[in-house]
């Protein structure tokens, strides 16, 4: 079905959702060089341009010469809307927006980009007359008036996502939670695989109280099953990660508190002491419980996690220098643990030392590792 649109213009709009921006550059100029008065051409050339980091002053140009052909354009107004908001005008999108709403007041895409840039608009021009600062007051009114823009852009297009994030960041700016949760909730409605909205939905749940760290995981999981190119979500995966792994430490230590009851380590002067070597038969029973705690707290637990999980725990191991410390401090805290119990020992020196060797360093770094993935 044609679209009314010249064949290079077509050709275009196809390079553009391929991301191939140079030969959109050089299929548009000659475009131009065969019709300079193409206002599409030159719209599309500075959306292109814009795409460029570091092309935003032709971007600018490109629109500018667009609205010389056709002052009332509105896509071309829009085009010149974002090249000056990306070449650091933001203060001058303001009239141009108004002007987009003024020719067409139906228009949704007028309201909604104006209401994400009038914060900071007015916040620039209120810093400039007075000294700097933004009063809290102040910039809730310049939200509530963004907000009401948003609103209207929201009537006008209740089925397109952007109006809602709109709305989003202006709840976001004010600190309205309520209202944040509520767009982000229309927003996975209209679009479930939003990635900023998941992602923020998915911490929100992750760091709700109660939630294990198994569980956050689970959670990061089925995210990135969704979104898998989301950083957002890799790095809360991890971070999950990096608490389960923290977790097998305390089995380790655990033990080592296991070893030093068996051998009265913490008994006070004065009272009764087993009699040292223990008896073959309690130094092999101590395996038992050894056994039973890794078996439930970490071999079943490991096996109940998602298969995701599981890749990412050893992807981590392999990546990341402190979740490798944390699994050495637990393998060095259950040597202690086996040595304590399975030489039979005859003094409690040496396995006093065994016992603080095992517990005290792994002790002093639980708890100031908690973020130390790296």
């Amino acid at each position: 079905m044609s679209t009314g649109l010249h064949p290079a213009l077509e050709r275009a709009d196809a390079l553009y959702a391929l991301g191939r921006h140079d030969e959109e550059k050089a299929l548009l100029a000659q475009r131009l060089a065969e019709d300079p008065e193409d206002v599409g051409a030159w719209v599309r050339l500075a959306r292109c341009h814009r795409a460029v980091r570091g092309e935003e002053a032709q971007a600018l140009e490109a629109a500018e010469r667009a609205l010389a052909l056709a002052p009332e354009h509105v896509p071309a107004l829009l085009q010149r809307a974002h090249a000056l908001q990306a070449c650091g005008r933001v203060v001058d999108t303001e009239d141009v927006l108004r002007e987009v709403i003024r020719l067409d007041p139906a228009y949704w895409v007028g309201y909604a980009q104006l209401a994400r840039w009038l914060p900071a608009i007015r916040a620039l021009r209120f810093g400039q007359a007075n000294g700097g600062g933004v009063s809290r007051d102040a910039m809730d009114a310049f939200c509530r008036e963004a907000d009401e823009l948003a609103r209207e852009a929201v009537r006008l297009a209740p089925e397109e996502v952007f109006p809602y994030e709109v709305r989003w960041s202006i709840a976001n700016l004010t600190g309205d939670r309520a209202l944040a949760d509520e767009m982000d909730r229309i927003i996975l409605r209209l679009d479930p695989n939003h990635p900023e909205a998941l992602a923020r939905r998915t911490e929100r749940a992750a760091a709700a109280p109660g939630v294990k760290a198994a569980e956050a995981a689970t959670l990061y999981a089925d995210a990135l099953a969704v979104t898998p190119d989301s950083a957002r979500m890799r790095e809360g995966l991890d971070d999950a990660s990096y608490r389960l792994l923290r977790g097998m430490r305390w089995i380790a230590l655990l033990c080592v508190a296991l070893a030093g009851v068996m051998l009265d380590l913490f008994a006070a002067d004065g009272d009764a002491r087993r009699a040292l070597p223990v008896p073959v038969g309690q130094r092999l029973w101590t395996l038992v419980p050894f056994a039973a705690l890794w078996a439930v707290g970490a071999l079943l637990r490991y096996r109940r996690l998602r298969a995701g999980v599981r890749y990412n725990l050893r992807s981590l191991v392999r990546r990341r220098r402190w979740p490798r410390i944390v699994l050495g401090q637990a393998a060095w805290a259950m040597l202690c643990a086996l040595l304590l119990t399975q030489v039979p020992w005859t003094e409690r020196t040496v396995p006093q030392v065994l016992f603080w060797a095992g517990l005290a360093p792994t002790a002093v770094t639980v708890w100031f590792d908690r973020r130390k993935r790296t």
